[in-house]
């Protein structure tokens, strides 16, 4: 199995030159900010390992919020954000990209505070500037873009040979239209137009790293866990005296706001998503998301690795970044179907779960011991989404007209093809995917 990695690289842009930067990377694109997968800068699809990837000037347009919690607001330079989804290890695709896309990469840095052509190692100053995730969500750990691929190449190449043999046999003779298909199959791959690449061994580095994970974590939990259940009245406390002093701010987004966001939204069956604002102010609120986006950054790691999260399947990746001294929060998805069928997933589904993490931002809606109110609050969690969301100046995808269903959907189907199912029952079903 070949594991997933990311990447973001943050740096602030230079006085006077967002304008410009906006400029040279909408050159990038062959629509308004959807990549053109083989432009001049990056060409993007010349990297196989690459899942996705975006582009965002990240400014912080709620700063003000924080104002009514008695505070001045942070100061923050607009920010240049490259970040992305990767197989294997994102230090080394970050050397791949250094090397086939160095001078379209060297334009774009151009424009932030401490780059320079002449006197910067581009992938030294890509790693210095990369920013670990606090947690972070792959939708299926091991499918490679490669293997994404071959599914894709191998459904529609079974969906068209399975008219014709249903045309020659019927419908009901299930194991010679089986044995029929497999036939096809192994013709095909002999023939070069069919490839179904086996995985790669998993590396004993990261294999071993993710098992102290997994076991470190609730060891560590479970040894913290007399001080917890001390401590458990006081923080309970504290937890309500926030929730009840919090000041609320039901703010409706701008018109234009929103038509700059919805322009670039729905070309596709994935979209993205970002959002950037600022934590709630004090040392409780600090901590309290920093734990929860422990158990977050667990729960997808070791828990929800195999196509869903708790109960929402339409998500590809996704990742929550504490930023400026942690002091801000940003999140970026990318999910299949609309922007608002994908608030409706996660309010109707799974509300407590966006209420823990989120609660802990200035200007999500009020909560009740962190999981009840808050996403369930509907208009008003939409708005403070739509408020604090920003554009992605570039974004592209490997595979942008393949659901994560479709993904799931042509694993199964493939196999199917590997491993020989001995019932016409377990025939039907696989023959149903097709």
């Amino acid at each position: 199995m070949t594991p997933q990695s990311t990447f973001m690289i943050v740096a602030g842009i230079r006085e006077g030159q967002a304008g410009a930067l906006r400029t040279l990377l909408a050159s990038m694109n062959k629509t308004v900010g959807q990549a053109d997968p083989d432009n001049d800068l990056v060409p993007f699809r010349r990297f196989d390992r690459l899942h996705v990837a975006r582009f965002v000037i990240l400014e912080a347009k709620t700063a003000d919020e924080i104002e009514r919690y008695g505070l001045s607001a942070y100061p923050w330079r607009p920010s240049l954000a490259f970040l992305g989804d990767c197989d294997g290890e994102a230090k080394s695709f970050l050397a791949e990209l250094a090397s086939h896309a160095g001078t379209g990469l060297m334009k774009v840095f151009s424009f932030c505070d401490d780059f320079s052509a002449q006197s910067s190692n581009l992938l030294d100053w890509m790693l210095q500037h990369n920013i670990t995730p606090r947690a972070n969500y792959i939708n299926w750990l091991g499918r490679t873009v490669i293997q994404v691929r071959e599914e894709a190449m191998l459904h529609q190449s079974l969906t068209t040979h399975l008219h014709k043999i249903v045309d020659d046999v019927g419908r009901e003779d299930v194991r010679s239209i089986r044995q029929r298909l497999l036939s096809h199959v192994e013709l095909e791959k002999h023939a070069g137009r069919l490839r179904l690449t086996p995985q790669e061994p998993t590396p004993v580095g990261w294999r071993i790293t993710n098992l102290l994970h997994k076991i470190g974590i609730p060891l560590i939990l479970l040894l913290l866990s007399p001080l917890l259940f001390l401590a458990a009245p006081l923080l309970a406390w504290r937890l309500r005296t926030h929730e009840r002093t919090d000041p609320e701010i039901i703010i409706r987004p701008e018109r234009e706001h929103i038509r700059q966001l919805s322009v670039q939204e729905d070309r596709y069956m994935t979209n993205q998503f970002n959002v950037f604002g600022d934590v709630k102010p004090g040392l409780f609120r600090l901590l309290t998301l920093k734990f929860l986006l422990l158990l977050l950054d667990y729960s997808a790691r070791h828990v929800y690795n195999r196509g869903y999260l708790t109960r929402v399947k339409t998500i590809h990746f996704a990742r929550w970044v504490l930023m400026d001294e942690n002091r801000r929060l940003f999140f970026a998805s990318n999910y299949d179907g609309s922007l608002e069928s994908y608030m409706d997933d996660f309010i109707n589904k799974v509300a407590w779960g966006l209420n823990l993490v989120f609660s802990n931002g200035v200007g999500y809606p009020s909560t009740r011991w962190l999981i009840k109110g808050g996403a369930e609050h509907e208009q008003q969690f939409k708005y403070t989404l739509r408020r604090h969301q920003l554009p992605s100046e570039v974004w592209y995808k490997a595979y942008p007209d393949i659901t994560a269903y479709e993904l799931s959907r042509n694993s199964r189907i493939r196999h199917g093809v590997e491993k020989r199912q001995s019932s016409d029952a377990e025939i039907r079903e696989w023959l149903s995917l097709i």
